[in-house]
């Protein structure tokens, strides 16, 4: 029997176990031939009934024959799981199928094919398979859901091979096992206008880079087609090759989305939680600006940020529609979909990482040309300080805050919250509960602009 193998791939092997494992595997039927032979052995023996000791005789050998006969069975199995997708969002399905191909040269008997899954995706699966043939092969596929975003692994797969008396029920696992990924919902957001940028890649963010004559010039190589015009002759007499002036490279425009995973930020748990809540809209936000054609990071109050570094940053900050692109989002919705609470009370490594750019080649730094978009839970007065300090350092900011106690129906100061971050330059937001992610961000385009901001949304 062989060990199960993910997406399509299947290996061989034989069934393997000890004859005590075997003899474990009697079920209640079976133990109950073997205590009711034991017993009437013993009474034949001392009543000296000789017909009662080969009836006793017979019920205590059969069961020990079907163990053996199940234990030296040499069964050549082979088994193979799909799993499509293999990344879903909370609340959609993901289909597994199961193939199971007899590979040996003796026919099969009653199988029954069970498949190990967390609780949380649902009933695990048993289907009972006839006689396979030898060569045959037997599919089998059953459907998986989940409301709570996390990583699941599916199997190991495990075949339960029985004798025809239904005496011995024996159990054989596969080795291998697949693992599904329930990334956040997110939502289709409307375009707005950006602060400090006209689109994410194209007109409005292009640079030059010969700005100060001849001596600023980065110069390449001629390439067929080049305007002859361009030929920069001084580099050219310096390489002793024909070089040319470098075209004007556009620059990517850059946005960091902050997730504030403090837990003392956040109250109540599952699905309709206001932590959960900005999980998703931090998930929206990254796939749409990424469909914008901007270079995203995702940075949490721990100061972690997905990709890790400014080369992996570039790298996965792909324009729409490319490979690099689908890379990026599939880096970053992991990453959200196993996020949890931190242990931090503050926003200090945040801000660090905001001010220095985090590596992310010039994000929220000094150039003042970075979005930050943050999704804050409870604030007190030195964390929204610390908050509204963090604008100075981007070229646009937009804040949702989650207040616990708004979330809860009990008194809530986020207003005074929102009016402090507005008044330093963010365009803010409370986020109450039940309302949809894509209205306030619509809301956030048309909003009016903090005292501090030369530049707009709407």
């Amino acid at each position: 029997m062989s060990a199960g193998a993910p997406r399509g791939a299947g290996g061989e092997g034989r069934g393997t176990g000890g004859l005590r494992a075997s003899l474990a595997g009697l079920t209640t039927r079976g133990r109950s031939f073997l205590a009711a032979g034991v017993a009437a052995a013993l009474c034949a023996y001392v009543l000296g009934q000789g017909e009662l000791l080969r009836v006793g005789l017979l019920l205590a050998v059969l069961p020990l024959v079907c163990v053996l006969a199940l234990h030296r069975t040499r069964h050549r199995v082979s088994g193979s799981r799909r799993l499509t997708p293999m990344r879903v969002p909370a609340g959609s399905e993901a289909r597994v199928q199961l193939r199971m191909e007899n590979v040996s040269r003796l026919p099969t008997g009653l199988l029954m094919l069970q498949d190990r899954v967390p609780y949380v995706l649902g009933p695990r699966p048993r289907f009972v398979l006839d006689r396979v043939e030898p060569g045959g092969r037997r599919e089998v596929s059953y459907r998986v859901r989940s409301d709570l975003r996390g990583r699941y692994p599916l199997g190991p797969l495990q075949l339960r091979l029985t004798d025809p008396f239904g005496l011995v029920e024996l159990t054989r696992s596969f080795s291998t096992y697949d693992t599904l990924t329930v990334i956040p919902r997110t939502e289709v957001l409307p375009p707005v206008r950006l602060t400090g940028e006209t689109s994410g890649y194209g007109d409005g963010s292009r640079r030059s880079l010969a700005l100060a004559g001849d001596d600023d010039v980065i110069p390449r190589s001629y390439r067929r087609g080049d305007d002859l015009r361009r030929v920069h002759w001084r580099s050219t007499a310096r390489y002793g090759e024909l070089m040319v002036r470098r075209e004007e490279q556009p620059q990517r425009s850059r946005a960091t989305v902050l997730l504030d995973t403090r837990g003392v930020a956040f109250e109540g748990a599952g699905p309709d939680s206001a932590f959960e809540w900005a999980v998703s809209g931090a998930a929206s936000s990254l796939v749409h600006l990424l469909e914008q054609g901007f270079s995203v990071r995702l940075l949490t109050d721990t100061g972690t940020s997905v990709p890790g570094d400014g080369g992996s940053f570039d790298k996965y900050g792909a324009s729409s529609g490319g490979q690099e692109s689908a890379e990026a989002v599939g880096l970053m919705m992991d990453t959200l979909a196993v996020v949890g609470h931190s242990d931090g009370a503050g926003l200090s490594r945040a801000y660090d990482a905001v001010r220095s750019g985090g590596g992310g080649g010039g994000f929220g730094g000094a150039g003042g040309d970075g979005l930050l978009i943050a999704f804050f839970g409870d604030l007190d007065d030195v964390q929204v300080e610390l908050a509204a300090r963090m604008r100075v350092r981007c070229g646009g900011a937009v804040a949702f805050v989650l207040d616990s106690a708004l979330w809860s129906g009990r008194p809530s100061r986020v207003e005074a919250r929102v009016r402090r971050l507005r008044d330093a330059g963010w365009t803010a937001l409370a986020a109450p509960p039940g309302v949809a992610f894509g209205e306030l961000w619509r809301q956030a385009g048309n909003a009016p602009l903090g005292t501090g901001t030369s530049g707009g949304w709407g």
